[in-house]
């Protein structure tokens, strides 16, 4: 026979098993004490459950410019490809990103998508502030300063590949063609 706690849903009941005996709270507590705020369960954590990122997560996008293209030599605040662009008078590789070559392409497919590419990062750039991240290396072997370009706490990468522009990087180059 079926009592009303067992047509309860497994997660609500384990919420309320949390709830009565309050060791959560006080276990969250405890580590909010000891580690210095939500930093101590880690950036990702801190950043899904900061207040300020929930009400306002553009505001840290303070960096802007008009990008026109710059497909040779050096440049300010242009687009080279689909992956590559200067930005104040230093040369940015998307580190999260691989896109088609534009120069030299080594099929024509692969230059028709790579132009693609380049109009769209263009087009993604002048759409309004982003913000640049660091990750593990700071330049690449060209001395390119390697970043993850992102607006509202989104990679503008990621948006991409889910366009079929580019793929995810994974430390490697694979053939287009």
């Amino acid at each position: 026979m079926k009592r009303g706690w067992d047509k309860v849903p497994p997660l609500a009941k384990a919420r309320r098993r949390k709830a009565k005996n309050g060791s959560f709270a006080a276990l969250l507590a405890g580590g909010v004490l000891i580690g210095g705020g939500l930093g101590w369960f880690g950036p990702d954590v801190a950043r899904r459950f900061s207040q300020r990122d929930a009400i306002a997560p553009v505001a840290r996008d303070s960096l802007s410019a008009q990008f026109g293209f710059c497909h040779t030599g050096g440049g300010t605040n242009c687009v080279v490809d689909g992956d590559t662009f200067w930005f104040q008078g230093q040369k940015v590789r998307m580190m999260d990103i691989d896109a088609p070559e534009t120069h030299p392409p080594r099929c024509p497919e692969e230059a028709a998508l790579g132009a693609q590419a380049t109009q769209r990062l263009q087009a993604l750039m002048n759409a309004g502030p982003f913000s640049l991240e660091t990750g593990d290396r700071d330049t690449d072997r060209y001395g390119r300063a390697l970043r993850v370009v992102t607006r509202g706490g989104k990679s503008i990468g990621e948006k991409l590949v889910a366009e079929g522009l580019a793929r995810e990087w994974d430390g490697a180059r694979h053939p287009w063609c």
